[in-house]
Parts: C-alpha cells; sequence; structure tokens
C-alpha cells in the first residue's frame, strides 16, 4: 500500500503483506502501527450522484463545488494509477517474483519507491507523458469507489465477532461520529477549494 502526490512521488510505503489479504485490513495495520499513516481528518470519499470520472467532465468545466472536489479527487485518483505504472515501468523487478528472501523481497520495494521519489526530484521530465496508459488497471479511477464498497462489506468480516452487544454498539456510534466529521471536511474542503478556482 501507498500514497502519493499529484508530482508523482511516494508520500508512505507499506510493504510486507504476504499473499493476498483483505485491503481493510491492510488499511488497519497502516493506521495503528508504530510509523503509522497519517490520514488528516479522515477519509475523503467522493459525493455520489455528483459526476466523478474525467471522462465525463470532457472539455466542460465543473458547475458547483462537489463537483470539483469530485473531478479533483478523480485526478488523484488516476495519479496514484500512473505512479505505480511509472514504477512497474522504470523497475522491472516489481513485475517478476525474484528469487529472494521475503524480507528481501519487501526491501527491494521500498527502495524503489524510494529511487523512483529520487528520480522525480532530480529529473522532473516524465519519460511517461508520451503513453496513454501503463497502469494494470483500465477502469479510469471507476473501482475507487468500489473499493469503498468492499472493503466497507469486507470490514466486518475480519474483525472477532463478540459476545457483547455494547462494545459493538460503542465501535458502531464511533464509526457514524468519525464519518460525520469525515462528511464535514469534506464539504468545508469542497467549499475552499470552489471558493479558490
Amino acid at each position: 500500500m501507498a500514497t502519493c502526490t499529484f508530482d508523482m512521488q511516494f508520500t508512505y510505503i507499506l510493504a510486507g503483506w504476504e499473499g493476498s489479504t483483505v485491503d481493510s485490513r491492510v488499511l488497519k495495520s497502516a493506521l495503528t502501527r508504530r510509523d503509522k499513516l497519517y490520514v488528516p481528518k479522515g477519509f475523503l470519499v467522493p459525493y455520489r450522484g455528483t459526476r466523478y470520472h474525467l471522462q465525463e467532465f470532457g472539455n466542460n468545466t465543473p458547475t458547483d463545488d462537489r463537483e470539483l472536489f469530485n473531478q479533483r479527487h478523480s485526478s488523484l485518483q488516476n495519479i496514484i494509477e500512473r505512479t505505480f505504472g511509472a514504477l512497474k515501468t522504470l523497475f522491472k523487478i516489481l513485475k517478476d517474483v525474484p528469487p529472494f528472501d521475503f524480507d528481501v523481497q519487501v526491501k527491494i520495494v521500498i527502495a524503489c519507491c524510494v529511487l523512483h521519489n529520487y528520480r522525480r526530484m532530480e529529473d522532473y521530465m516524465d519519460v511517461f507523458e508520451d503513453e496513454e496508459d501503463y497502469s494494470s488497471d483500465d477502469s479510469g479511477g471507476q473501482h475507487c469507489e468500489d473499493n469503498n464498497k468492499s472493503e466497507n462489506k469486507n470490514s466486518d468480516s475480519s474483525h472477532d465477532v463478540e459476545d457483547d452487544v455494547d462494545p459493538q454498539r460503542n465501535t458502531q456510534r464511533e464509526s457514524a461520529v468519525q464519518s460525520a466529521r469525515a462528511s464535514y471536511y469534506r464539504n468545508d474542503l469542497a467549499i475552499q477549494m470552489w471558493q479558490n478556482y
């Protein structure tokens, strides 16, 4: 799992989950470990029922704060896909399973990300801009909303079921409070974006 900026530099890398696992477990690990992923003010999900994908905008500009927020959210999703595509194109070792111990493979992934960042800082020219699309996913950001749905669906299955109802209610209440805070922050951010647009 990794996060990156609009200029295609990695800001957080979490490597080391062997095999396949539920996205929500990896995210929970990233949020709770000592070198944790810092997410300010909660997750910012796009507005539903509003144009989201860059193709939907075409040459038209956003008409309100929600569309502007969704356009920028979608743009960042595309940047993430481009960043991973550029990383895999530059470092072919990431496409194959190298015959090294698992801990060495983890270090290889991190080293490639660090070298990618160094290259982006020192030589800003994007050698991949002429390429149409080099990400493995051709959904154009479609899976962002789908991932949110699957994370919500799978997050309950990754926790142990407790017999006591009170902790479950407390968790639901805390989740509702966090969701409300994130929604408020998203709305406030969208309005600020629109005012500066």
